[in-house]
């Protein structure tokens, strides 16, 4: 290895940006990395996993109030742009995955990603199927977050393209997502 100096950035960058959002249990780690896999260069950008590098003083959202909870939200959100923002230079299309339900949350996105275009996908199988799958999947959890649904549904109505996948596979849903926002010539 000669570990010389390899420009990192590519001209021309990524086409674009994916942020797949929905309530906790809707799918969207799960289509993320299979949305990525399906594309010649992509890095999917685990909101989780920016929070979980908090080692210390680290807070999760909860359905209660919390002004620091909040801000961290909008650290964990600023941290994926950036990474993305990085990813797309670089040349590789960044699918972001975050629980993102109200507009101020969406506005930051739109306002601090760089990457464009932006293309937004909300999926949406409903509370019943998001806490189905919940139950059955490695990081259960125990908080009900199906208000978070209705809030979504409320704040977000008309923004970018909506996927019901309560019914689909993931490979349909990737296939839905894929036919939505026109990447298919990104893979």
């Amino acid at each position: 290895m000669t570990l010389a100096f390899v420009p990192i950035d590519r001209e021309p960058a990524a086409a674009g940006a994916v942020l797949l959002t929905g309530i906790p249990g809707s799918g969207k780690s799960t289509v993320a990395a299979a949305l990525g896999a399906r594309l010649r260069r992509a890095a999917h950008v685990e909101v989780d996993g920016l929070q979980q590098m908090i080692v210390s003083g680290g807070l999760w959202p909860t359905p209660e109030p919390d002004a620091e909870a909040d801000r961290q939200i909008f650290l964990r959100a600023r941290n994926a742009c950036l990474l993305a923002d990085s990813f797309a230079a670089a040349g590789f299309v960044p699918v972001i995955d975050d629980v993102v339900v109200r507009r101020t949350h969406l506005d930051f996105y739109r306002r601090t990603l760089r990457t464009h275009p932006f293309h937004l996908v909300v999926l949406t199988p409903g509370p019943a199927a998001a806490w189905q799958r919940n139950q059955t999947r490695a990081k259960v959890l125990t908080t009900d977050w199906s208000p978070l649904d209705e809030a979504m549904r409320t704040e977000l109505a008309g923004q970018g393209t909506w996927i019901d996948n309560a019914g689909q596979t993931v490979e349909e849903t990737v296939e839905a997502v894929l036919d939505a926002v026109g990447v298919g010539g990104w893979g």
